[in-house]
């Protein structure tokens, strides 16, 4: 009995041993996959991405992925690999950013803004999360809620000149003229300062 115990408790040992270890080396590849794509060398870390089966991806492996797509200019597989990570983490505000983008840029303008509206459920801080979500809204001629999110993105950042413009082409919209060309203004102040 003590015998089959201890053979038992070795088979346990080494069993939890190579888990550990298979997993760690999983979490040295995803490393190493961050940095290859952090220096821009695409394909690589897309190779060693490949070595991943899709049972030990994680989130973040499918972001990257998602990424690495858009890069290629896949916008179909990136959106697949964006909706697994969201799928994984609903509240990484990354995935659902990118995924905004993605359908912003093939003018689906009510799922890009849906997927805008969840970034900032999740980050409510990041500026570009309500400029998109403002662009969206421009696409869909909603040029009040347009308004009020460049607003929000020009709160938290006012700096860009590119919430400014929007803001006035949304403002022109709303056939107030003056606030219009206020902005404008500060677009073409900002603008100056970025080309100097």
């Amino acid at each position: 009995m003590k015998k089959n115990l201890l053979i038992l408790t070795g088979i346990f040992i080494f069993l939890s041993t190579n888990m550990c270890l298979a997993a760690q080396s999983v979490e040295d590849k995803k490393k190493e996959i961050i940095a290859l794509y952090n220096s821009n060398n695409l394909e690589e870390a897309y190779k060693m991405i490949s070595t991943i089966t899709e049972k030990e991806r994680d989130y973040e492996l499918w972001y990257l992925l998602g990424n690495m797509s858009q890069d290629f200019d896949n916008s179909t597989n990136a959106a697949f690999f964006l909706q697994k990570s969201i799928t994984m983490k609903p509240d990484f505000d990354k995935a659902h950013y990118n995924l905004g983008n993605i359908y912003l840029n093939d003018k689906r303008y009510n799922s890009a803004a849906e997927e805008f509206k969840q970034a900032i459920k999740y980050k409510k801080d990041f500026p570009y999360y309500y400029y998109n979500l403002g662009c969206a809204y421009l696409g869909l001629k909603d040029y009040k809620n347009a308004k009020n999110q460049f607003e929000k993105a020009i709160k938290l950042k006012s700096d860009d000149s590119r919430f400014y413009y929007n803001l006035a082409f949304a403002l022109k919209n709303l056939n107030n003229e003056k606030q219009a060309n206020e902005a404008l203004e500060k677009y073409n102040e900002l603008k100056g300062k970025e080309e100097i």
